[in-house]
C-alpha cells in the first residue's frame, strides 16, 4: 500500500524526474584535462598528464568503434582515467572520432594496421618510452588483440582486454547478424556510414525491459526516495545516447568476419594479407570478463586464454555487465584496484 508521504512526494518527484531527463544532453562528461598529441583523419590521440607519475610504461586506452571513448572518463569520482593518474600512470587515449561518408573506406585493417599502429608510435614518442600497455574494451579489445597478434615482438609489453569478443559464435549477436538471412551487404551498400543510433537500438533490444523500463523506474524511485541520482544517471545516459556511425567497410568486415565466419578464433582472418594468428600473442595478458555480460559473454572471450603463447596470463571474471563492470558504481572499488595492481607489477623498467 502506498503511504501518504509517498503520495505527497510524487508530484515533486515527477517534476524532478522530467528535469533530469530533459537536461541529460547537457551533462558534462570527459572532464579530465588532456592535450592533443596526434591526429589523422578522424582519429585523435590524447594525453592526460599526471603530476605524480610513478610507473615508466604508459597506458594507451582503446575503446570500441560504436561508442565514444569518454566512458573511460565518465565523471569526476567515476573516471578510470582519473583513477590511473592518481595511481601514477602516464595515460593516453585513442579517439576514433565521428566517421562520416568520407570514411566509408575505413576497414578493420585501417583501424588496426594504420590508426592504432600510429597511435602506439605516437604514445611511445610522447612518453619517451620503448614499450607500452594496451587497454582495450569491447571491440577496442578485439582490435588490440589483433594488433598484438600482428606484432608479437613489438612495442606492446602488456595487453589488458576488457569484455572483449573473441569467439562470438554462441552470442545473441551471432544469432541475429550471423544468420544467412541477415544481409550485411545490403546495409553496408546503403549506408556509407552505418547510423550509430540503429546499432544502439539493436543493442537495447537485447535487454528491452532493462533498457526501456527498468532504468527509468530506478531513476524515478531514487528521486522519490530523496536521493540525488542526477550526476551518476546523466553522465551514463548521455554517453549511451552518443553513438557515432560505423564506417561501412568496417561494419561489413566486423559482422562477416566475426559473426558470420568466426574467423578470428579460427585463424582465418587476414589484415593486409597477413593472417591474424592469436597463437602469436606473447604479451603479458590480462583478460577481464563480466558474468552478466550479454554483449560479449565470458564464454566468447575465454577461448583466447588457451590460444595465446603468453607466459604471463591472468583471467579475472567479475560480476557485472558489459559496461557496468568498468563504469558501474562498484568498479572503482572492486575492479579498478585489481587492474592497477596487475599493471603496477608490469610497468617498471
Amino acid at each position: 500500500m502506498i503511504s501518504i508521504g509517498t503520495l505527497a512526494r510524487t508530484p515533486r518527484a515527477t517534476f524532478e524526474f522530467a528535469n533530469v531527463i530533459l537536461t541529460t544532453p547537457d551533462a558534462p562528461i570527459g572532464q579530465t584535462p588532456r592535450e592533443v598529441i596526434w591526429t589523422h583523419r578522424g582519429t585523435t590521440l590524447y594525453r592526460y598528464r599526471s603530476n605524480r607519475r610513478e610507473h615508466a610504461i604508459p597506458v594507451l586506452l582503446v575503446f570500441a568503434l560504436i561508442n565514444r571513448p569518454e566512458i573511460f572518463d565518465l565523471r569526476p569520482g567515476g573516471s578510470f582515467v582519473e583513477f590511473l593518474l592518481v595511481e601514477g600512470f602516464d595515460v593516453f587515449l585513442v579517439d576514433w572520432g565521428v566517421p562520416d561518408e568520407e570514411d566509408a573506406d575505413m576497414g578493420l585493417a585501417e583501424f588496426v594496421c594504420d590508426e592504432l599502429h600510429w597511435a602506439v608510435r605516437e604514445t611511445l614518442r610522447g612518453s619517451g618510452q620503448e614499450e607500452l600497455t594496451l587497454v582495450g574494451w569491447c571491440i577496442g579489445g578485439t582490435l588490440c588483440a589483433m594488433y598484438c597478434a600482428l606484432h608479437p615482438a613489438g612495442a606492446v609489453r602488456n595487453a589488458v582486454l576488457l569484455t572483449t569478443p573473441i569467439d562470438p559464435s554462441a552470442s545473441l549477436y551471432a544469432r541475429w547478424v550471423g544468420h544467412d538471412d541477415f544481409d550485411v551487404d545490403l546495409i553496408a551498400d546503403r549506408y556509407p556510414a552505418v547510423p550509430g543510433a540503429g546499432i544502439d537500438f539493436a543493442n537495447k533490444l537485447m535487454k528491452p525491459v532493462t533498457n526501456h523500463v527498468t532504468t527509468y523506474r530506478r531513476l524515478f524511485q531514487g528521486i522519490l526516495d530523496g536521493r540525488d541520482p542526477r550526476s551518476t544517471y546523466q553522465a551514463m545516459a548521455r554517453w549511451v545516447a552518443d553513438n557515432p556511425p560505423f564506417p561501412a567497410r568496417a561494419y561489413r568486415e566486423w559482422v562477416t568476419w566475426m559473426y558470420k565466419e568466426n574467423g578470428l578464433v579460427a585463424g582465418r582472418l587476414r589484415l593486409r594479407g597477413e593472417r591474424v594468428d592469436l597463437t602469436r600473442i606473447e604479451q603479458n595478458l590480462l583478460v577481464v570478463t563480466a558474468g552478466a555480460d550479454h554483449i560479449a559473454p565470458p564464454e566468447g572471450t575465454v577461448p583466447l586464454l588457451d590460444l595465446v603463447s603468453s607466459a604471463d596470463v591472468t583471467h579475472l571474471d567479475r560480476p557485472g555487465g558489459h559496461i557496468g563492470l568498468m563504469a558501474g558504481s562498484k568498479a572503482k572499488h572492486d575492479v579498478w584496484p585489481e587492474l592497477a595492481d596487475w599493471l603496477r607489477e608490469r610497468s617498471g623498467l
